[in-house]
């Protein structure tokens, strides 16, 4: 096994320091190589060393500007930074170069969805699903960018497709309530608010539109 491949293995294993000394050996003995720049840009990412992470990220683009993972990498860096634009730009440019996988297209969406503009991530939300339909965050990403553009049946469908991944996820079952009140049928909605509120008590969303429900309910009933 060479020294990037064993990084790799120790970092999944979190022995970030073996992995650190390893990366760094590769480097040494392959200066112009940018995948040992990459993976040591990912390790520091990993334990948020984010303006160490730019820099080999950085350095990697330098060597090689067709690395689509090393602009991916930066991506990240950015968007753990907030700089939501600066991320989307590099995430963007690694699509561009090749990189067809569904952990891109899903940041280029939050990093659109953090601009607040829903509908230009939703293509990439969808994207991110069909790469990887077991992914429960894409989907339910999906599913919330599919209700702020008001196609509710699509997006009760995918908050369905979460529950059957993770039938404990909390923000589906409140999303899901949401979208039935939306349709005004209040049972189920207050139905999916209560399972949300089982599988999380402190949920303040799912508790508040409770009580609203309720306090609705009284006063129709006259109470």
């Amino acid at each position: 096994m060479d020294k990037l491949n064993e990084g790799i293995k120790y970092m999944q294993e979190q022995e970030y320091e073996k992995a650190a000394k390893l990366f760094n050996d590769s480097i040494e003995e392959n200066p112009n190589d940018p995948l040992g720049y990459i993976n040591f840009g990912n390790l520091l990412l990993h334990i948020n060393e984010l303006e160490k992470a730019e820099r080999f990220f950085l350095k990697a683009i330098e060597l090689d500007d067709q690395a689509g993972t090393a602009f991916y990498g930066l991506g990240n860096v950015y968007f753990e930074k907030s700089l939501f634009e600066k991320a989307q730009e590099q995430f963007q440019k690694a699509i561009q170069l090749g990189l067809e996988e569904a952990d891109v297209f899903l940041m280029v969406g939050l990093s659109l969805q953090n601009l607040d503009h829903q509908k230009l991530a939703l293509p990439y939300f969808q994207r991110a699903t069909e790469l990887n339909p077991e992914d429960e965050v894409a989907l339910f990403q999906y599913g919330l960018s599919l209700a702020e553009t008001n196609q509710i049946d699509l997006a009760q469908q995918t908050f369905f497709q979460v529950l059957k991944i993770n039938p404990k996820h909390s923000d589906a079952h409140y999303n899901l309530g949401v979208s039935y009140l939306y349709k005004e049928d209040v049972n189920l909605a207050m139905d999916h608010f209560n399972k949300a509120l089982d599988i999380q008590p402190e949920h303040m969303l799912a508790q508040h539109a409770k009580a609203k429900i309720e306090e609705i309910n009284q006063h129709s009933n006259g109470e």
